[in-house]
C-alpha cells in the first residue's frame, strides 16, 4: 500500500497542469487552446439544441428530447424571467435561454471523462460575465437614459448628504459583478473536478497497484476512492445544473435592477 501511496502522491503534484490552456494551432497569429475548441464545440451543440427544438414544435411535445428543452426554456421563463425581472420580462428570455444553455450543455459536457471544462477556465466565464455586464447596462442605458441611469444608482430616500458615499458604493458594486460572476462559475467548476481528477488518480493508482501485486489490501482503498468517486460525480452532475441556474437568475437580477430601479 506503501508504493501505491508515493506513486499517488507523485502523479498528484502534476495534476494541476492537466488543467492548463495549451494551443492546440494557430490562425494567423491567433493561437486556438483546447478550452476554444471545446467552447466552439458547446456552441454547435447549443444551436442544434435550438434549431431542432424550434423546427420540431408541438402542441403536445412527445418526444423526450422536446419535452427537456421546452421544460428548459419554460424553467428560465417562469422560474427566472418572470419572477425575478417582472414587467418587461419577455424581451430578455432569449438572452437568458443562451446564458442558460450555454453553460448547462458546457458544464455537462465537461463531466464526460477525457473532455475539457469550459467553464473550468477564467477566460471562458470571463467572457461569458463581460456579454451578461454589457447586456444588461445596455438595457438600463437603453430604458432610464444616460443621466437616469446614473441617477438610478442611489436608491430613493437616501439623505441628501450621503448620496455621493452611497453612489460610489452603488457603483463599485456594480462595476464589481462582472467580476463575482466570472470568479463564482470559474471556482465552482474548477475545483469540482479537480477533486474528480484527484479521486480518479487515487482510484486508478491503488487498483493497478492491487491487481499488478495481487494485494487485497491496497484494494480496499481503491475501491474506497471509487465510491468517494461516484458520489462526486453524482454531486458535480447537480452543480452543473445549480451553476447555470445561478450565473442566469443573477444576471437577470442585474437586469431587473438595470431597467426598474429601486
Amino acid at each position: 500500500m506503501g508504493e501505491a501511496l508515493n506513486k499517488f502522491v507523485e502523479e498528484a503534484r502534476h495534476l494541476s497542469e492537466t488543467f492548463d490552456s495549451h494551443t492546440v494551432f494557430s490562425i494567423g497569429g491567433w493561437d486556438i487552446s483546447q478550452y476554444t475548441l471545446y467552447m466552439f464545440f458547446i456552441l454547435a451543440l447549443v444551436l442544434m439544441v435550438v434549431l431542432i427544438g424550434g423546427r420540431k414544435l408541438q402542441l403536445v411535445p412527445k418526444n423526450k428530447f422536446l419535452n427537456t428543452v421546452e421544460y428548459g426554456y419554460d424553467f428560465v421563463n417562469t422560474s427566472i424571467g418572470q419572477d425575478v425581472i417582472g414587467e418587461g420580462f419577455k424581451k430578455h428570455i432569449p438572452f437568458l435561454c443562451t446564458l442558460f444553455f450555454f453553460i448547462l450543455i458546457a458544464n455537462v459536457v465537461g463531466l464526460i471523462p477525457g473532455a475539457k471544462a469550459t467553464t473550468g477556465t477564467i477566460s471562458i466565464t470571463w467572457a461569458l460575465a463581460a456579454v451578461s455586464f454589457v447586456y444588461f447596462n445596455f438595457y438600463g442605458l437603453k430604458t432610464l437614459g444616460v443621466f437616469g441611469y446614473i441617477k438610478s444608482l442611489v436608491p430613493s430616500g437616501v439623505p441628501g448628504p450621503m448620496v455621493p458615499v452611497i453612489w460610489v458604493l452603488e457603483f463599485f458594486s456594480m462595476v464589481i459583478r462582472v467580476l463575482t460572476l466570472a470568479v463564482r462559475l470559474y471556482g465552482n467548476m474548477l475545483a469540482g473536478h479537480m477533486v474528480l481528477a484527484v479521486f480518479s488518480l487515487a482510484t486508478t493508482v491503488f487498483l493497478q497497484q492491487a491487481v499488478f501485486s495481487m494485494d487485497f489490501v491496497t484494494a480496499l482503498p481503491a475501491v474506497a476512492w471509487f465510491v468517494l468517486l461516484v458520489l462526486m460525480y453524482a454531486m458535480e452532475c447537480l452543480v452543473a445544473f445549480l451553476q447555470a441556474y445561478v450565473f442566469t437568475i443573477l444576471s437577470a437580477s442585474y437586469i431587473g435592477m438595470a431597467v426598474h430601479p429601486h
